[in-house]
């Protein structure tokens, strides 16, 4: 460390001249311990940042007139499938809402969507920490990730875990659950973990948009059972972030898996093929809810 002082105004001011490399492990340090606050916040019952998107029944009837799927008469108790929402890394619950806005509409008649912000602030290239870029965990020493990565660790997943739990105790129970990227591969580990009954909550099926394995070591374990799960994967056959191997590595522990395919990148696709996929996944999965629903208040009656 070097002092330089300098004199200004009769006032002795000291200056402390750091290298860039020393300041950049400072501030990761100190983004860990924030991190760590948060997680500690959390148990608190502390606000998080939660999205609950639902359109009217005016809206929905305007927006999804020429859908191939039939529906029941309109009615303010109608039930809806709830879903919760997982961003990619570097987004947040707001932000990937905004994103996905076709994928809102298409599903708006079957679905309510929820969306979480993921826990951790990712430190940004100068060394600064975005409030507004989030990530599930992290996979490498320095806290940032990569779908990519192989062997490493997984800094701060416990975090997310008693995240989920606390989100689905407060706002749940969801139906689903959907994830798009880094958000994809955290949905598909919770799938495995439930296969295993490692969860204290359940869900009833899963939405991958990019999804892939996790890389890190402490998951390996997870992706050695197949998963019965109802699950729908779509993927781009240009997605140079998380390459179509890599979905297709996720879809091969699924037992009935779904697939969509498109042509484009690295990004939630909703049109034409794709928007049909999704619609007649949930429509199955409205029918179970609407029988489910029926079979109770026949037994309650």
């Amino acid at each position: 460390m070097v002092q330089k002082a300098t004199f200004d105004n009769n006032n002795w001011n000291i200056s402390l001249s750091l290298p860039k490399v020393r300041i950049r492990s400072f501030i990761i340090q100190f983004l860990k311990l924030i991190n760590r606050l948060r997680s500690h916040l959390y148990g608190l019952n502390l606000k998080y940042s939660v999205t609950v998107s639902a359109m009217s029944e005016t809206n929905l009837s305007e927006h999804h007139s020429n859908s191939n799927q039939s529906m029941p008469d309109s009615s303010k108790d109608r039930p809806k499938l709830k879903i919760l929402a997982f961003h990619g890394y570097r987004q947040n619950g707001g932000v990937f809402r905004g994103k996905i806005g076709s994928f809102r509409k298409a599903v708006a008649k079957y679905a309510q969507l929820t969306f979480l912000s993921a826990p951790h602030i990712v430190l940004n290239e100068d060394g600064g920490g975005d409030d507004d870029a989030r990530s599930w965990w992290f996979n490498a020493e320095d806290n940032t990730f990569s779908g990519k990565c192989l062997g490493g660790p997984a800094i701060g997943f416990e975090d997310t875990l008693r995240l989920v739990e606390k989100v689905v105790s407060e706002h749940g129970p969801f139906d689903g659950f959907m994830g798009f990227s880094q958000g994809a591969c955290l949905v598909g580990l919770l799938a495995a973990m439930q296969q295993k009954g490692y969860l204290p909550y359940t869900f009833k099926f899963a939405i991958f948009a990019s999804g892939f394995r996790s890389g890190s070591l402490v998951h390996k374990g997870f992706y050695d059972e197949e998963i019965s799960l109802p699950s729908l994967h779509v993927y781009g056959e240009g997605d140079s972030i998380i390459p179509k191997e890599m979905s297709e590595s996720l879809i091969n522990l699924f037992i009935k898996p779904v697939v969509a395919e498109h042509s484009g990148g690295h990004y939630v696709a909703c049109s034409g093929a794709i928007k049909d996929a999704y619609q007649d996944f949930l429509h199955d999965r409205y029918k179970d809810l609407i029988e489910h629903k029926e079979a109770n208040d026949k037994r309650n009656s």
